[in-house]
């Protein structure tokens, strides 16, 4: 009798963990890092108390909650440096990148460091940004990524990209590939030198009308 008490509370627990991690994904995903916490254990029907219990800060929440958004992210810039074209490693990693964020809002916070909470992916984002660097100064060395292109425009690009958070869920992935097919031309050095990749589908937006138009 006492030998199987212990194993049922471990099992409560992590079935708790993981009814945690489940909504964080939900509630971070959708409304980005500045949800409170209440809201996650609210979700994941467990009281403040069970939740703090497996998570006592906040950040710890947060990067238990995307540690396999970190793992393709570390993926994502792997595979484009070991990629023998320079130029097509650096649309991967675009692409990748894009989609990751078009993902989950809070993931997006988190690369961006937009909160404080989001220190501990301050590492992921220096090496992601250090291996586009290098990845730049290969591709620039082929001729095909523009001279000018800096590693800050990585980050002006994820502040545009991340108005895509604001279309609904359904048309988010497909507005990411398509933005990020955009951008890309952008980077490439001399654009209409050579045809252009089709573009991805288009997604069905619907601007939000102001009161009194039609």
């Amino acid at each position: 009798m006492t030998d199987g008490l212990p194993h049922t509370l471990r099992s409560d627990a992590r079935d708790n963990r993981a009814r945690i991690l489940d909504a964080a994904r939900a509630v971070f995903g959708e409304e980005g890092l500045g949800a409170p916490m209440r809201e996650v254990a609210r979700q994941a029907g467990v009281g403040p108390a069970t939740l703090y219990r497996h998570f006592p800060a906040k950040r710890e929440l947060i990067a238990e909650t995307f540690a396999e958004q970190r793992r393709a992210c570390h993926a994502a810039v792997r595979d484009a440096l070991t990629d023998t074209d320079p130029w097509r490693g650096f649309r991967s990693l675009v692409d990748r990148i894009c989609e990751l964020h078009a993902h989950s809002r809070g993931f997006a916070d988190s690369f961006m460091a937009a909160f404080p909470e989001a220190l501990d992916f301050a590492a992921d984002r220096d090496r992601t940004l250090r291996a586009v660097a290098e990845l730049a100064r290969r591709a620039q060395e082929t001729g095909r990524l523009r001279a000018g292109f800096v590693v800050d425009d990585l980050i002006l690009m994820l502040m545009a990209h991340r108005g895509v958070q604001e279309a609904p869920p359904a048309a988010r992935v497909t507005a990411s590939r398509r933005f990020a097919a955009y951008v890309i031309e952008a980077f490439r050095a001399a654009p209409g030198t050579e045809a252009p990749a089709p573009l991805p589908p288009a997604p069905r937006l619907q601007l939000a009308h102001s009161p009194g138009t039609s």
